[in-house]
């Protein structure tokens, strides 16, 4: 199987001003090495400003300007009331396959805005199509910076490496155009809707992939966005430095 054609990434966004830059920032390194490994990709990024209340677009459009290859790569802002993680991340795919070459000749590779990307990640997205994987999941590790020492050296214990090959997790994935559309995209859910979508994927057969190399790293932060989601799990999991 051949490289995708374009690599469409989307990132849902809720108050992330102090994420944003970081997010972009390592968007832009992964498209460098892409188009060293792969200049026939190409790239577009859709970025869904989820009823944002803070200066998300401002640091948004100042990151963007800062960066001359975001002059050559499409990055398109879709500003929405709060509609929750699952339908921005719904509607940033939509907008993405909406113009372009023809979905099964594209990849979709998500991420989170609190979140920033290896810069080899989108060479092992597009690799992931012409290995002709239907669906990548991916790897996060919390944002060291973020914890505790105490809180970290926990998380580090409880993650030998593999350790967490096949969970989903929205700051990591990606699949490809027509099998997005086959499943019906991400559900209409405040969280999980990433953990949906892989286990539709799963029990109709699609080739779906799991790696723990480049994981993406993500918000440590104890307060997040969804009450279930990833910060949750690191408050209840690994609790406080006490």
């Amino acid at each position: 199987m051949t490289l995708p054609i374009r690599v469409d990434v989307v990132v849902p966004a809720h108050d992330e001003e102090d994420g944003i830059a970081g997010c972009v920032d390592a968007l832009a390194a992964a498209v460098r090495t892409l188009r060293r490994a792969h200049p026939e990709v190409a790239v577009s990024v859709t970025v869904v400003l989820d009823g944002c209340t803070d200066d998300t677009a401002t640091v948004l459009r100042q990151t963007v300007c800062d960066d001359p290859v975001w002059n050559t790569v499409p990055i398109d802002v879709v500003a929405t009331e709060h509609l929750g993680v699952g339908r921005a991340r719904a509607a940033g795919t939509t907008r993405a396959l909406a113009s372009g070459p023809r979905v099964r000749d594209r990849w979709l590779a998500h991420t989170d805005a609190d979140s920033r990307v290896d810069p080899g990640w989108l060479v092992q997205q597009a690799e992931a199509h012409a290995a002709g994987a239907h669906v990548l999941v991916g790897a996060v590790v919390p944002d060291p910076d973020d914890l505790d020492p105490v809180v970290l050296a926990r998380w580090t214990h409880a993650h030998p490496p593999g350790s967490t090959l096949g969970h989903v997790h929205g700051a990591n994935l990606g699949l490809r155009g027509d099998v997005s559309l086959a499943l019906g995209g991400f559900d209409p859910v405040p969280e999980h809707e990433d953990v949906r979508l892989v286990e539709r994927a799963r029990a109709l057969g699609f080739a779906v992939q799991a790696t723990t190399e480049l994981p993406v790293v993500t918000s440590g932060r104890f307060d997040g966005r969804t009450p279930g989601g990833y910060a949750a799990h690191l408050r209840r999991t690994y609790g406080d430095a006490s």
